[in-house]
């Protein structure tokens, strides 16, 4: 079969509970953050996931991320890899979407990109390199990351252009899955949180 893609976004942390950009600032996961995390952790563990013993583990480097691999219990199996850090958002970094209104009315990320951060042809290489590396593996590789970026790697993985990710938003410590149907790619399952509902 060929490979698949897990995504699980990092926990809660203060700047995505309050909206703003979080792109390289590093920031911590609230405890909150960590409870999901653990959850997310307990549910790959059981079945009929069982540990995904034959899934290599990839992670941002950023702690909020990386973080959430370790307390999902997946931290002694993970390579780092900067490629899967969120998006680059310049001097927009840790700034609200109305504040960011307030002086550039009209902004969209996901076709103007940020100043002094990525353009969207930057995340889209880095999305495609990124599918191409899981891709051409040969194993399932279960991702620990960023909204941004996992939303840019689902639209990529379908091949659409990157602004297809505004239509497909994850929440904090989701679970998404992109495989294949009839020999394309296609959406196994996206911002499943049920193991947050316990």
């Amino acid at each position: 079969m060929a490979p698949r893609m897990l995504l699980a976004r990092h926990g809660q942390t203060e700047w995505s509970l309050s909206g703003r950009h979080t792109g390289r600032t590093d920031i911590p996961l609230l405890e909150e953050g960590r409870r999901g995390a653990k959850l997310l952790g307990e549910r790959l563990h059981r079945a009929p996931w069982d540990a995904l013993p034959d899934t290599d583990v990839l992670t941002s480097p950023l702690v909020r991320a990386s973080e959430t691999c370790e307390l999902a219990g997946f931290g002694e199996r993970a390579q780092t890899w900067d490629a899967l850090m969120e998006w680059h958002y310049g001097e927009y970094e840790g700034m609200t979407p109305p504040e960011i209104q307030a002086i550039r009315p009209g902004w969209f990320i996901w076709r103007d990109g940020v100043p002094g951060g990525e353009s969207v042809a930057d995340v889209t290489a880095r999305a495609d390199e990124v599918i191409e590396k899981i891709r051409s593996g040969g194993r399932d590789v279960l991702v620990f990351a960023h909204g941004h970026i996992l939303r840019a790697l689902g639209a990529r993985w379908l091949g659409y252009d990157l602004d297809f990710g505004a239509r497909i938003r994850l929440a904090p410590t989701s679970l998404s899955v992109l495989g294949w149907a009839y020999d394309a790619p296609a959406v196994e399952r996206w911002n499943d949180t049920g193991h947050l509902e316990q």
